[in-house]
């Protein structure tokens, strides 16, 4: 088949308000750990006591951790659906497309991990794309309840450790010999190569919570938003914002409360730390954290159609358009601000400023995009992405 790119249609600006606000999110969670490795990160924290470093670490708690994941997954299924949507209106879905488009986007991870940054997501979202794209022709009904199986599933820990044991695949032993004071010295003082060495031990070590925590938010979210494109709900978004507004607010509301309970007094008693119950106290606040992020949509959305607000959120969709080129750009930047080859500042920022430098950065980003969009039509990894996909060299200035 000769597969032909898609025209692009009038894009749907919220659409791309929402990927700008999932950037700026990701970002201001992960800088926090470009600062400081998950091998330190709680050491670290307890030395910033100051109150605008307390409040701070509240406000990444409340309204940023494991908030934005959950978002950008919900709308890279969407995207997977309407494009696949447009492709069958002119008879050319295609599983071979979307699988070539999957593994360049994989390959993609692949040179994030080893060049940028170990936190990578994108090799995770090619594995669970592929796989939500053999949903397409499934049925609305067969694809909301393994959307809520995947999210509401509460053994996957004990199913990764079993499998792990079973392959002899022991990821704890990847960072066996490297101390937080080790770390410490091969990013801000080691040689570029060393760090690749570590970024790639780093990524090894985080496969049970990469695979036992953040893919079954992801293959749950992918599904919703499978769901979503697949019924059209981006056409008529304002009416299904103001259909679902008291489910909405009654979720916020009740998974808040959860929230600051787990957060602010749960750990003050001994039930919090058992093990018959600390792992369901976790799994509830990862449900309310989900819920969190797929209100900051509604919310938004609302904001976007009933408000004239919705003009304080148009610079967002700038850097939604080009979510993927402004992704690895932080992962850039964050690789000049804290390791050997730049500023060396790897565990030296407080909550605070790294939360300063995460705003600072995206504000930076937006006006940036919004320059290249002036005179291009997408983002450059965007185009390139594009080019692979269609295996021809497109277009790309206005």
């Amino acid at each position: 088949m000769n597969e032909q790119p898609i025209k692009v249609k009038k894009r749907i600006e919220v659409l791309d308000i929402f990927r700008g606000f999932a950037i700026l999110g990701i970002f201001v969670v992960n800088i926090v750990i470009m600062n400081s490795t998950f091998l330190n990160q709680d050491e670290f924290a307890k030395q910033w006591t100051s109150t605008i470093d307390l409040v701070s670490e509240k406000i990444l708690q409340l309204f940023f951790y494991t908030k934005f994941f959950p978002i950008f997954s919900l709308l890279f299924g969407l995207g997977i659906s309407m494009q696949a949507l447009k492709m069958f209106s002119k008879n050319e879905l295609s599983f071979s497309f979307f699988a070539r488009r999957m593994f360049i986007l994989f390959l993609f991870g692949v040179f994030h991990i080893v060049f940028l940054w170990s936190g990578d997501v994108l090799n995770l979202y090619a594995l669970l794309g592929l796989l939500t794209t053999l949903m397409l022709k499934k049925s609305n009904t067969l694809i909301l309840i393994l959307s809520a199986f995947f999210l509401f599933f509460p053994f996957y820990d004990q199913i990764f450790q079993f499998v792990f044991n079973l392959l002899n695949f022991k990821p704890e032993t990847y960072l066996s010999d490297y101390t937080g004071e080790i770390v410490n010295q091969v990013i801000k003082e080691g040689t570029y190569f060393e760090g690749v060495k570590l970024r790639l031990l780093e990524y090894l070590s985080n496969i049970p919570m990469l695979f036992g925590f953040l893919a079954p938010t992801a293959i749950s979210m992918f599904l919703l938003g499978l769901y979503l494109g697949k019924n059209k709900i981006y056409e008529s978004l304002d009416i299904f914002i103001q259909k679902i507004k008291k489910p909405m607010l009654v979720i916020a509301i009740t998974t808040n409360i959860y929230r600051v309970i787990f957060l602010f007094i749960l750990p003050e008693y001994e039930i919090y730390s058992t093990e018959t119950f600390r792992p369901i106290f976790i799994k509830l606040m990862i449900l309310s954290d989900t819920a969190m992020g797929l209100f900051y949509l509604w919310g938004i959305g609302w904001i976007w159609y009933n408000t004239k607000l919705n003009i304080v959120l148009l610079p967002l969709k700038y850097a939604g358009r080009m979510a993927l080129t402004n992704y690895i750009m932080q992962s850039l930047i964050g690789l000049i601000l804290f390791s050997s080859i730049g500023c060396k500042l790897y565990e030296t920022l407080s909550p605070s400023e790294t939360l300063l430098i995460a705003i600072i950065v995206f504000v930076f980003q937006v006006i940036l995009s919004k320059i290249w969009l002036n005179y291009f039509l997408f983002g450059p990894l965007e185009w390139i992405w594009r080019c692979l996909t269609y295996k021809k060299l497109l277009p790309i200035k206005k």
